[in-house]
């Protein structure tokens, strides 16, 4: 019997499908095959459920969403992840407590790898251990970056933004673009998946080069060492960091790229890459654009601010401040007219559950720092100011609110830097998204815009 045909068979029966998912799954050998068996079943899906559902209206547009930066407009396609307003980020239908357990680790008991939640992003399946570690040793094969590129960032000055500097080097690596060099010789568009992939692979795999190599020459002496062939993905950027004979740090860094990586479509990065992408741009010129917009202070740098405040905070009232202390400061940052950040978000109407991942490993590995005192501190004051503020339609953290804090206790205490580390793990959701848009054919963005005077004629009919 074959392995589908075996599948199918006892995938109707509840507790023999998740094995049988797993089961069939593993018989590809990488995860390039699995896809390539994957989309035409995808393609499939789409294709009916357009047809039965495409005249279906999914949301509707005020005068205010147009206003306001298209906020909360239903209009997006994003495979990879879901974000709920109660119940959080899922990526292919799973919690980030889901993934914790379910996802393979580097040690028993750790966190999840990004590798393993990339092979989720792609396919929608937990892969094996196995499958995990192979793209592992893929990434680390392809990790390596031209030299032309190497010169390009050891000509950039160290005044130039670290972020400015990623942006840079990824464009220059479209040199090497598979989907560019497919598309110039005519590719059939059923094809354009598999250069896309390719690029995809090849993009992320040199990300930490690129970005080890931008913190060692603005923060160090300019030496990067080679990455380990036989480790996995955070370990090796952890090394080029510099950072890899603390083991927390590099668990620290397989939880922080597994929890930066996907957020839905809509977020700036996010959007931006796909919509570049939609124009048939490759992906290394489509990230490229994703990450200048990371780069913004209402997205990226949000993480740095955060920490930057707290930090001042601490240095004002002092170590060993009381609640009654905190509160005053508090409120006199919102009297000023200034905002309190890192708490509060465009979609949640809870406490973020990767807030709470990163809080969960302060209270395993650090639970006596004074800095992760005070943020813990907070994540029990500022609600309840916030609600009576009442300003706020979320009082609660965000991710934003404790990942600089971690990164400061550990030693990574360059904040401008902290912004490409995000833009490393957010790699790995947009790109994987991009994989499908070839697959299933998603056309180039283009919605409708009105002027103010457009709209007040069109209403003034009514």
């Amino acid at each position: 019997m074959s392995a589908l045909r075996a599948f199918t068979k006892v995938a109707r029966q509840p507790t023999l499908r998740l094995n049988a998912v797993r089961s069939y799954a593993s018989q590809a050998t990488s995860l390039k095959e699995r896809l390539a068996e994957i989309i035409p079943e995808k393609q499939a899906e789409v294709k009916a459920f357009k047809k039965e559902y495409g005249s279906t209206v999914l949301g509707e547009v005020t005068i205010d969403q147009a206003y306001g930066g298209m906020r909360g407009i239903k209009g997006l396609i994003w495979e990879g992840s879901v974000l709920d307003s109660e119940e959080g980020i899922r990526f292919r239908g799973k919690s980030i407590p889901e993934c914790q357990k379910e996802l393979p680790s580097a040690i028993p008991g750790g966190e999840p790898l990004p590798e393993a939640l990339f092979w989720l992003l792609v396919t929608g399946e937990v892969p094996t251990p196995e499958q995990a570690k192979s793209i592992s040793k893929e990434w680390a094969a392809r990790g390596d970056i031209p030299a032309f590129v190497e010169d390009l960032l050891d000509r950039c000055p160290k005044t130039l933004h670290p972020m400015a500097q990623f942006s840079l080097a990824i464009n220059a690596l479209q040199h090497d673009s598979h989907f560019a060099k497919a598309y110039a010789k005519g590719i059939n568009k059923a094809d354009y998946w598999g250069p896309t992939y390719e690029d995809t692979m090849d993009l992320i795999a040199k990300l930490p080069k690129v970005a080890a190599r931008i913190y060692r020459n603005v923060y160090k002496d300019g030496k990067v060492p080679e990455l380990d062939r036989d480790q996995d993905y955070s370990y090796n950027y952890a090394k080029l960091l510099g950072f890899e004979q603390n083991k927390e740090f590099v668990e620290l860094m397989r939880l922080y790229l597994f929890l930066h990586s996907d957020h839905e479509g809509g977020n700036a990065s996010a959007h931006t890459t796909h919509l570049i992408g939609s124009t048939l741009s490759d992906p290394y010129l489509a990230f490229a654009g994703g990450l200048n917009s990371l780069a913004g202070p209402l997205h990226g740098l949000a993480n740095q601010e955060v920490l930057r405040w707290t930090v001042a905070m601490q240095e004002s009232i002092g170590h060993d401040a009381s609640d009654e202390q905190i509160e005053k400061y508090l409120w006199d940052t919102l009297n000023s007219g200034r905002v309190i950040p890192g708490f509060g978000h465009a979609v949640l109407r809870k406490t973020d559950p990767r807030y709470m991942a990163q809080r969960e490993f302060a209270l395993k590995h650090l639970p006596n720092d004074p800095l992760f005192g005070l943020v813990s501190k907070l994540y029990h004051i500022i609600p309840r100011v916030l609600t009576e503020h009442g300003k706020t339609k979320n009082p609660y953290p965000n991710i934003d609110s404790h990942s600089g804090a971690l990164l400061q206790y550990y030693g990574l205490v360059e904040q401008d830097y902290y912004t490409v580390m995000f833009g490393v793990s957010r790699a790995i959701g947009v790109t994987s998204q991009l994989i499908w848009d070839r697959a299933l054919g998603m056309p180039l963005e283009r919605p409708k815009s009105f002027s103010t005077a457009y709209l007040k004629k069109m209403y003034a009919k009514n």
